[in-house]
């Protein structure tokens, strides 16, 4: 600015001299005027360029301030129309884990008596359930039932009645003393707290290889009285117990064709191959198994026509005598080596069968005529007859184990195989 006044007065004499009087004065006037005016657009300059700055700074914060109390403001209401009409944020439901359903065992073992329907077998031996049970009498012509405070002397019909002309031919063709029956089936059938995971609908009987004596038992002997092991050691039968008389009673059941499965011991499967004789096809019906070591259990068929019943799968013909036996013993080898045994009757078994996991119609039997099975919570609450079952004494003697020494000479034996050669030449 001072630059400019300076020029202006350089120039100013300029003018004066200037021989147009009317320009000359007008020139002058206006001249006068333009330092005031260069301040004056000085300074608007300057006011608006503080404008700018400033008011820019200025105004940041409170745009800010004026947004988050906007959004206060907006939360406020909000929450305020929100409580009046539905909770502020829908809860998420928890999801309570589905009820444990009992085991099976225990409800169809509290049931006391049979489903009043008619007679059905439902499902699978190992897997099923029993409508219109009848009971087998305690005490037959030529037979006897153990255990009777384990309420198992339940079958179907046609079980019952293969039974009783068993006992009969067994008596009076082979001159077998009597039959002494273990467990058959529960009133309804169904798993077991002990003992079976068969027997379930109502088409197995477990008969002891221990003949009945000529009187009729109490019910404590029948509780008390242990059957008489077959075995010497864990190989062989023991000569002095098992006779042609028993390899008879077992070919005798085995020549009903209503019978499907017998199930005996291995060395007893062994002895009656070595006693059979020239005829040979029962052998096919007979199949080793743990633990039937003494006492033979008989499976009877699926009743015709029975669409509901599932049948087992027909057996090959094979006498068994051959490499299924071998194999047999091989799995006792190893069973003797590692010293296993049965479990006690006492014991409850652990099953993961439940109702939902048997047949449909299975729930039906065990509720009809309007029982109702009560659901324990613990050990302590189990149903009267489930504690009966539990608390009824094994129907045989542990089964034979080893001494130390034949254990480290059977250990011996199997060591001494040899082995085939790692890389042999080809």
């Amino acid at each position: 600015m001072d630059y400019l006044r300076h020029r202006w007065r350089n120039h100013h004499s300029l003018v004066r001299v200037d021989h147009v009087r009317g320009i000359s004065r007008a020139s002058s006037s206006v001249l006068r005027q333009v330092p005031r005016l260069l301040q004056m657009t000085q300074k608007v300059l300057t006011s608006l360029l503080l404008l700018l700055i400033c008011g820019s700074v200025a105004a940041e914060p409170t745009h800010k301030q004026t947004t988050a109390a906007s959004r206060r403001a907006a939360a406020k209401t909000q929450n305020a129309n929100t409580t009046s009409k539905e909770p502020a944020a829908e809860e998420t439901p928890v999801k309570e884990p589905p009820a444990k359903e009992p085991p099976a065992n225990e409800l169809f073992g509290a049931a006391p008596g049979p489903a009043p329907l008619a007679a059905r077998a439902i499902g699978s031996y190992a897997r099923g359930c029993l409508a219109g049970a009848v009971a087998l009498p305690i005490n037959g012509p030529d037979w006897q039932v153990m255990r009777l405070s384990r309420n198992r002397n339940w079958g179907h019909p046609r079980l019952l009645d293969f039974l009783e002309r068993f006992a009969a031919d067994a008596h009076n063709l082979d001159g077998w003393p009597g039959l002494l029956i273990g467990d058959m089936s529960q009133p309804r059938g169904g798993p077991m707290v002990n003992g079976h995971s068969s027997h379930q609908i109502g088409l197995d009987v477990d008969i002891w290889l221990t003949p009945t004596p000529d009187r009729i038992l109490t019910t404590e002997e029948r509780e008390n009285m242990v059957a008489v092991s077959m075995l010497k050691d864990p190989f062989t039968v023991d000569p002095d117990k098992w006779t042609p008389l028993h390899t008879k009673l077992i070919k005798r059941a085995a020549s009903y064709p209503e019978v499907d499965r017998i199930f005996v011991h291995p060395a007893i499967k062994k002895a009656l191959c070595e006693q059979a004789g020239e005829d040979r096809s029962w052998l096919a019906k007979v199949r080793p198994w743990w633990n039937h070591y003494y006492h033979f259990h008989v499976r009877v068929a699926c009743p015709p026509g029975a669409s509901d019943c599932e049948p087992q799968k027909p057996l090959s013909g094979d006498d068994g005598c051959g490499e299924e036996l071998t194999n047999w013993y091989e799995m006792l080898k190893k069973a003797a080596i590692a010293g296993a045994g049965q479990s006690a009757t006492g014991a409850l078994r652990k099953s993961s069968l439940t109702m939902s996991k048997l047949p449909q119609e299975c729930s039906s039997v065990l509720t009809a005529g309007g029982f109702e099975p009560p659901v324990s919570d613990n050990a302590d609450t189990l149903p009267e007859p489930v504690l009966k079952a539990l608390a009824s004494k094994e129907t045989g003697p542990p089964p034979p184990k080893l001494d130390p020494a034949a254990r480290r000479a059977l250990i011996a034996s199997i060591s001494r195989v040899p082995l085939p050669e790692r890389n042999p030449k080809r």
